[in-house]
């Protein structure tokens, strides 16, 4: 619901260095209901904004108020409009203007308490979304129907469905299509939910029937990886060292050739810090590969293979990082999910 008349919804948080009892948030009209619900932490509260323009214009507005001349403001580009920012450098042409976009991304790098508790939440809504998918799923389904369902199933356990990339037998295509699962078929399910703003991200597999020595040993390797890399994961520990291993790890697979290994920061964003390797396949610089973890660091840790003959495998994983090693999230169904609905 992003677009709106002649603008988009846009909201701001204004916050003031070393005074959060200034920090304020301009909200849509309409939020004031949620407010009488619920009402948000920040002391100043403006429901009063319908598009880009006229929230940034009450941010302005709010500055006055409360007698603040910045010096400096910091805004994150990729997320404010040029319609916004003209409006702040014609209202404030004192003022200089920081990229802040690096500081707002380690700020949400290490997740607190509660919000790790609503990214394991989301992710256990999401493996079970799948366990139920799959069982309800056999002969002749279609991937439009098996997207549907699964959309289904995260909805009523509370998420918003964002996509899912589905491949059926030797196919490498992940998008929704007519074609329908057969008996010996595997299929990739690879799917994000959002939960209360934060992302669960988990790929599965599954078989229609049993899976064979070949299917069990080409989903050993890619576990193999994905275990290689967990094994580096804890606080204290150079990003790059769990990325080593996992690459490491994968130079050593019969099935190398066909296979890739990923892993990036996770949580309010899909790709998020810390950023570990440089632009594969997004395009970023792995600028904290050589930093260490943080408590609280959540990483999507991923594995796939573009078999020939067998089709798409892969393993997707959350984990969030403790001092002592790591969590996972949503651990259920990780090995081959079978459907008798033969």
């Amino acid at each position: 619901m992003d677009a709106i008349g002649h603008g988009r919804y846009l909201p701001v948080i204004v916050y003031v260095k070393g005074q959060s009892e200034q920090t304020a948030y301009i909200a849509n009209t309409m939020e004031k209901w949620e407010h009488e619900n619920a009402p948000f932490w920040v002391p100043h509260f403006y429901p009063m904004a319908w598009g880009s323009v006229d929230s940034i214009t009450q941010a302005i507005a709010h500055l006055n108020t409360m007698g603040i001349k910045a010096g400096r403001i910091g805004i994150e580009p990729p997320f404010l409009p040029s319609d916004s920012k003209d409006t702040l450098l014609n209202a404030l042409p004192a003022s200089e203007f920081i990229n802040a976009t690096s500081v707002m991304e380690n700020l949400r790098a290490v997740k607190s308490s509660a919000e790790l508790a609503v990214l394991r939440e989301a992710s256990e809504q999401i493996t079970g979304s799948m366990q139920a998918t799959i069982a309800a799923s056999g002969t002749g389904c279609t991937k439009h129907e098996i997207i549907e369902r699964l959309r289904v199933e995260e909805t009523k356990r509370g998420l918003q469905f964002d996509y899912c990339l589905l491949t059926i037998g030797s196919s490498h295509n992940r998008t929704g299509s007519n074609q329908a699962w057969a008996s010996g078929e595997v299929m990739s399910i690879d799917s994000g939910g959002n939960l209360d703003g934060y992302i669960g991200d988990i790929c599965r597999m599954a078989i229609l029937g049993k899976p064979d020595a070949e299917l069990i040993d080409l989903l050993g390797e890619i576990e193999e990886i994905q275990q290689a890399a967990f094994a580096e994961i804890r606080a204290g520990a150079i990003g790059a060292t769990a990325i080593a291993a996992g690459q490491a790890a994968l130079a050593r697979q019969p099935n190398k050739q066909y296979t890739a290994f990923f892993g990036h920061g996770m949580g309010l964003i899909s790709h998020e810090a810390p950023f570990l390797l440089t632009n594969h396949p997004v395009a970023y610089e792995g600028r904290d590969a050589d930093k260490p973890l943080k408590a609280g660091m959540v990483l999507s840790i991923e594995t796939h293979m573009l078999h020939p003959k067998r089709g798409f495998i892969k393993l997707e994983d959350t984990l969030a990082v403790t001092e002592t090693g790591y969590e996972m999230f949503g651990t259920e169904g990780r090995g081959w999910n079978q459907s008798n609905k033969i």
